[in-house]
């Protein structure tokens, strides 16, 4: 208790303020840098094929097929995480916020 029994309040130190920006401005470049990765890592298929159901008499031709590649995962992988780390901090900072007096 401090003077006239009031709680001792602590001050925010620097690298608290520091931490609280640091991680979003972090976690947004790596929402950024999984995005370039993933549409980066897009290949178009060079192969075609078609197939003939008898009984329908119709064909099925995959040209407009795309193939999701290791390098579009792994890119969408950063991006959800950087999201993931996004929201947390959000809930983080907003549950940390004093109440308010009605």
């Amino acid at each position: 208790m401090g003077e006239n029994n009031t709680p001792d309040q602590r001050l925010p130190s620097n690298r608290a303020g520091l931490r609280a920006a640091v991680v979003p401005v972090l976690a947004l470049a790596a929402v950024l840098a999984g995005c370039l990765v993933a549409w980066n890592g897009q290949v178009k298929s060079s192969f075609g094929w078609f197939a003939y159901a008898p009984l329908s008499n119709d064909f099925f031709s995959g040209s407009s097929m795309v193939l999701v590649t290791q390098g579009t995962q792994i890119g969408l992988a950063i991006a959800v995480a950087g999201l993931l780390v996004l929201a947390f901090w959000a809930g983080f900072r907003l549950g940390r916020r004093p109440r308010r007096q009605l």
